[in-house]
């Protein structure tokens, strides 16, 4: 930090990661970073949602958790939205992870092709 224009431009950035944690948006979007999803590229992926929901305002929070349990599929995303609905998405990169905000958080659709039960019933 080098001016007082730096310092006001941290403070924005601050509180725009305050904005994303508040519990009134209509869905939470969650990281699995636990060793395994680190591994598998979890924190290229968070950092991507963070960034893309902080540009666009995307009206979710986004959040990290532990181990979800299925480190086969990491990096694993799970959004939940108020109604209770919860999406498990899996093998998610930056890109993918910008089409589940684009496709599911913008517009309400599930992309389906990205899911837990879609990439079971390939491997069958």
């Amino acid at each position: 930090m080098k001016s007082l224009e730096d310092l006001k431009k941290m403070r924005e950035e601050a509180l725009k990661r305050v904005e994303m944690r508040d519990s009134e948006k209509d869905y939470r979007v969650v990281v699995g970073m636990a060793t395994c999803g680190i591994a598998a590229g979890a924190r290229p992926v968070l950092n991507r949602l963070v960034e893309e929901t902080a540009d666009k305002n995307y009206n979710c929070t986004i959040t990290q958790t532990g181990c979800i349990g299925m480190c086969i599929y990491e990096p694993i995303v799970e959004v939940y939205g108020k109604d209770g609905e919860h999406t498990t998405y899996v093998l998610v990169d930056p890109d993918k992870a910008v089409r589940i905000l684009e496709e599911h958080i913008g517009k309400g659709q599930v992309v389906e092709e990205l899911t837990v039960n879609a990439v079971q019933n390939k491997e069958v």
